[in-house]
């Protein structure tokens, strides 16, 4: 009779430890910020005070990465590197006397770290065009 209960307990103690381990396998865990300093370092100053431009585009870029224990991936700089040329590519800015302003970085972390997560990387900004 103790032998019986016994097994049971332990029949309820490896499904209970087989529950825990399939939510935490198939929970996502994710974290976002943006990052609103001005990695492009443009030394362009244009006043915007007057109603000289209007607005022609929203365009942005992306790039990811994947990593396992890790390994993996590319490095954060690459990955906004990629992203703003993603980003720039879209532009267009040969029509006309246009430029590229509020320029937005956001990056992106979901997974399961130390085991896997995929890094997202996406740059988006405003494309003006002058009037005057």
């Amino acid at each position: 009779m103790k032998l019986i209960k016994t097994i049971k307990n332990m029949k309820n103690l490896i499904f209970l430890l087989l529950s825990i381990s399939v939510l935490i396998t198939l929970s996502s865990c994710g974290a976002n910020y943006a990052v609103t300093e001005n990695y492009n370092l443009n030394n362009t100053q244009v006043q915007l005070s007057n109603a000289n431009f209007n607005i022609v585009d929203k365009i942005s870029g992306s790039s990811n990465a994947s990593y396992v224990f890790f390994i993996g991936g590319l490095g954060e700089h690459q990955l906004y590197e990629n992203a703003y040329s993603r980003m720039m590519s879209k532009a267009d800015l040969t029509k006309g006397s246009r430029a590229v302003c509020n320029v937005l970085t956001e990056e992106q972390v979901e997974g399961f770290i130390p085991f896997y997560w995929t890094r997202t990387v996406t740059v988006s900004a405003n494309v003006i065009e002058f009037t005057k």
